[in-house]
């Protein structure tokens, strides 16, 4: 019996996809050559792995079996040939994933302090958010991913960098409308606030919804932006509040003149940063390693953007933009708004 480790991949694919045309695209081969692929597996097993339909395929019960085993020998071959490459801890090359509203704030940091530790690593990002992730850590081709809990997947597991609170980011003028109070300042009760949101499937949106008590569906929420960048530069013209991560705020409001921010009363609301791996990696030396200067770096950012927002309610806790820029879009925000600025 000659059944190969690729064959195995391309079976695993296809299980997981359910049709021909997307295996074959997530394993980079044409879609027939990975039909010849199956049709070669399913002849050296003598049984059908797969009902072929007309737009999708279903797992017969030998195909089922074989699969169990698959994911088994698959997950066992990823495991030795990472114990090889991290043996001694960080080295070599690093598969590093990270979610969109974490990655430009952090990485500078993080990579100066990985290449200090070591000049040889190779360290390749990807950006993505959350779903796709945790299917590329699954399947081999990220070795750990910087996200928020919760990670809803089973087979992985998690070591916690740092809690990232939330603050409240708008212009003079609309944080000014929420008035002084105490309950001002809880994230439900911004109910009549227009929300401006990144797109559906950040799970920061999904975080900023639970958090102010809101359904998709509520008519002041907005879910349009692609980016915390041009988020912060809708909320600086106006068009809306939004909440800010701390390690997002000091680059955001540098880069769009007219955000102010507040803190919400305790208990502030907060998302939970994670190290994310496969559980079935071998040696986690690596991974404690890679946990400590991640851990540094943003416990560090985050240490500093709570010296410059102490915990105050009041107003004296907005920190506008410099003084110069924020001169330069007074009249638009007075536009927007209706009001002049303070």
């Amino acid at each position: 019996m000659n059944v190969t480790l690729r064959q195995l991949g391309y079976f695993k694919a296809l299980a997981e996809q359910r049709n021909f045309g997307r295996a074959a695209e997530r394993v980079n081969i044409s879609q027939p050559a990975l039909s010849v692929q199956i049709k070669e597996l399913e002849s050296t097993l003598g049984q059908k792995l797969v009902e072929r339909r007309a737009r999708d395929v279903v797992l017969t019960p030998f195909g089922r079996l074989i699969l169990a085993h698959a994911i088994r020998v698959l997950d066992e071959m990823q495991g030795l040939t990472e114990a090889a490459r991290w043996q001694g801890g960080l080295a070599g090359r690093l598969s590093l994933g990270i979610i969109p509203t974490i990655a430009p704030y952090i990485l500078p940091g993080v990579l100066e302090a990985l290449r200090s530790r070591d000049i040889s690593l190779d360290v390749q990002v990807r950006e993505a958010k959350t779903d796709q992730l945790i299917a590329d850590i699954q399947s081999g081709q990220l070795d750990a991913a910087i996200m928020a809990r919760p990670v809803a997947s089973e087979g992985l597991s998690e070591r916690l960098l740092f809690e990232d609170r939330f603050l409240l980011a708008g212009t003079a003028v609309r944080l000014s409308a929420l008035g002084q109070g105490v309950d001002a300042l809880r994230p439900t009760s911004l109910a009549h606030s227009p929300l401006l949101l990144l797109e559906d499937g950040h799970c920061l949106t999904d975080q900023a919804l639970e958090v102010c008590g809101r359904g998709r569906g509520h008519a002041q929420i907005d879910m349009g932006a692609s980016s915390l960048g041009t988020l912060s530069r809708l909320v600086a013209a106006g068009f809306g509040l939004t909440l800010m991560p701390e390690i997002a705020a000091a680059t955001e409001v540098r880069a769009a003149p007219g955000i102010y921010l507040r803190r919400f009363t305790p208990p502030e609301p907060a998302r939970q940063i994670v190290l994310v791996r496969r559980h079935s990696t071998h040696d986690e030396v690596w991974f404690e390693k890679l946990a400590e200067v991640l851990q540094a770096v943003g416990q560090s950012m985050i240490s500093h953007a709570r010296a410059d927002q102490p915990e105050r309610s009041d107003m004296s806790d907005a920190r506008p933009a410099p003084e110069t820029a924020q001169a330069d879009v007074t009249g638009t925000l007075a536009n927007r708004d209706g009001h002049s600025l303070p």
